[in-house]
């Protein structure tokens, strides 16, 4: 009889808790569609989640922080938020609900949130920027994605335009649509996508997106689709150096280029780590780097900034690409022409190179390798460090959980508790460098270290992508972390 009523007891507690969560999900798409505000719980995503994803995340905050975080808590700071007339915005509601509860008495409510929230009432507000994405592969439909996800009422950045090589009709258009729409890694695109062959558009979400055909850039009129002042990002690999870059700049309507790999004689950005050192009213070429290195140099500079690092090795372990064969075929590279799916294929990588243009003190002090697996997404930095001052296992954890929690690289870092992470548990996560605390090593002296950081080169890299459009076309948010 007694563990009749406990039961009761449980199955009420559990429907109060599911209809918060319905109520926080009503507050999240309230505040982002009509206020442009973003809310988050530790930089996880919360527009378009179920419940039961929510409450998935709400314990993993609570675990994360060591303290209590409820839903009924989270609800009623995100109530508040509702109340005031803020600038477009990033909120972590974790942040919020943990702060909150720090110390022996608990402010009022409103006086808190208020004080918290303050400076994003005084933002300027934002003119929006056009968008064209020139290329449509696996980069440039995530891009897509979520520009169209995060439109909100479009304060921030619009899509107007793709553009593809070859010829455009009404085949082609279905084949881009269907691509865009259902994705073997990414599950399904949570919205619509339509085709317009009048217009030779994608209508995505009811929003109009011209599919512009050409070989050269410069010789597109992006004007005459009413598009102005654009930022261009290139995600075709085709052009990698300045000059072949400044081909874009030479089209009507576009101002800025953003690249989406290393780039030659142009500054070669992981955003978080050192987008600062340029002002994007005097440089107009940007490149972001590749996944690899967004994953590793957060990690690298809160090493660097701690305990000093004097030389290292980086073996990446990465998902393999579509530059290799599905087959055993011809291949411009050694090893690279046999079969993606059925091989470990050892090959090089650049990262340990590239990230000394983002962190110049690392200039010389790392190898690197890599070896592609038979998985489609989903990869893992392992960076065996040889450190200036001795760090143990504890010590190393302790300051990486910190910078994922406060700090310039909350966004960038993300740290995970399980001890039974693998590569698929890692789809879909925004943050470019998962730290997996527990596989963390360290020497009986302490001066040699190895850290395992997990990373989703697709959909994280374009997170990294999005956070330095946003800066390089200037409509980047008030951000409360």
């Amino acid at each position: 009889m007694k563990d009749n009523k406990l039961y009761e007891k449980e199955v009420s507690f559990q429907a109060k808790r599911r209809r918060a969560t319905i109520e926080l999900i009503r507050l999240i798409s309230d505040l982002w569609y009509d206020d442009t505000v973003e809310l988050v719980l530790f930089r996880n995503q919360l527009l378009d989640r179920n419940v039961s994803e929510i409450l998935n995340l709400i314990e993993y905050a609570s675990d994360f922080v060591e303290k209590p975080i409820s839903i009924f808590d989270t609800v009623l700071i995100a109530n508040e938020i509702k109340k005031y007339k803020l600038a477009p915005s990033e909120i972590d509601l974790g942040k919020l609900v943990y702060e909150y509860h720090l110390g022996n008495k608990k402010p009022k409510l409103n006086e808190f949130v208020a004080e918290k929230l303050n400076a994003a009432k005084n933002e300027n507000g934002n003119v929006p920027k056009d968008v064209v994405l020139y290329g449509f592969g696996r980069i440039g439909r995530l891009l897509a994605r979520e520009l169209m996800t995060r439109m909100g009422k479009g304060k921030l950045l619009r899509l107007r335009a793709i553009v593809v090589r070859g010829e455009i009709n009404k085949t082609i258009l279905e084949k881009r649509a269907a691509l865009l729409r259902n994705d073997s890694v990414h599950g399904d695109f949570h919205g619509t996508v339509n085709v317009d062959t009048n217009k030779n558009a994608l209508i995505i979400n009811g929003t109009t997106v011209y599919v512009i055909s050409s070989k050269n850039p410069e010789d597109i009129d992006y004007s005459s689709y009413g598009i102005d002042d654009a930022l261009l990002i290139d995600n075709t690999g085709a052009f990698r150096d300045k000059e072949a870059l400044e081909r874009h700049l030479k089209a009507k309507g576009v101002s800025k280029v953003l690249l989406t790999a290393p780039g030659e004689g142009i500054p070669n950005i992981v955003y978080g780590v050192n987008e600062n050192e340029y002002n994007p009213d005097e440089v107009n070429i940007f490149s972001a780097a590749s996944c690899t290195t967004n994953a590793i140099t957060p990690i690298l500079k809160v090493m660097e900034d701690n305990f000093g690092v004097i030389n290292g090795h980086l073996e990446t372990i990465h998902a393999y690409t579509n530059d290799q064969n599905l087959v055993d075929n011809m291949h411009k590279k050694y090893r690279r022409g046999r079969a993606a799916a059925l091989n470990m294929v050892i090959t090089e990588t650049g990262a340990g190179k590239a990230v000394s243009k983002a962190l110049p003190s690392f200039k010389g002090k790392l190898t690197s390798s890599a070896i592609r697996v038979p998985v489609p997404n989903g990869s893992l930095a392992i960076l065996n460090l040889r450190l200036e001052n001795a760090a143990s296992k504890e010590t190393v954890n302790q300051i990486m959980k910190k910078n994922a929690l406060e700090g310039n690289l909350v966004e960038q870092i993300k740290y995970s508790l399980s001890n039974e992470l693998v590569s698929s548990d890692i789809v879909g996560t925004a943050s470019p460098a998962i730290f997996d605390s527990h596989a963390t090593i360290s020497s009986n002296d302490g001066k040699n270290v190895i850290l395992y950081v997990w990373y989703d080169n697709e959909y994280g890299y374009s997170h990294q992508v999005m956070r330095l459009a946003r800066y390089v076309a200037q409509v980047k948010r008030f951000a409360f972390y």
